[in-house]
């Protein structure tokens, strides 16, 4: 948190913060704290699931009213729709990885894993992301 406190930058955690997995010291930014401007935005997934996401707007639903699903009820309501995922270590799936925010998103797949992972394959991917056809599935 220290390296965005000198930038123009949002962070948001987003996880199953009632867990004993969760770090305790994250708790602080599970709503969403601005630096700066905001120039850019940054949501970090702590122990985090699909299964919790989708949870959370069941929970919230009330028996008998028919309120059903709803967006504004899912754990990562708060992540905005998602345009790129670079998925390392050669995989083609979401795996669970937000399934409603990454609906139009465009994947860039890396065939290392990501301890390997060199900044020059982020640049690479969002140079590739660039020059993609954006239909948000028209």
């Amino acid at each position: 948190m220290e390296i965005l406190k000198n930038r123009d930058a949002s962070l948001l955690v987003v996880g199953n913060n009632t867990s004993a997995m969760f770090p305790r010291q994250l708790i602080p930014y599970t709503t969403r704290t601005d630096f700066g401007s905001c120039a850019i935005r940054v949501n970090f997934l702590v122990n985090y699931s699909w299964n919790w996401d989708l949870d959370q707007a069941y929970q919230s639903a009330e028996p008998g009213k028919g309120n059903g699903f709803l967006m504004e009820s899912i754990g990562s309501r708060d992540v905005s729709r998602i345009d790129l995922v670079i998925r390392w270590g050669g995989r083609r799936r979401l795996s669970g990885f937000l399934p409603l925010q990454s609906v139009y998103a465009d994947f860039y797949v890396i065939n290392e894993y990501w301890p390997d992972f060199k900044p020059q394959q982020f640049f690479d991917a969002l140079r590739w992301y660039e020059n993609q056809d954006i239909t948000l599935g028209g």
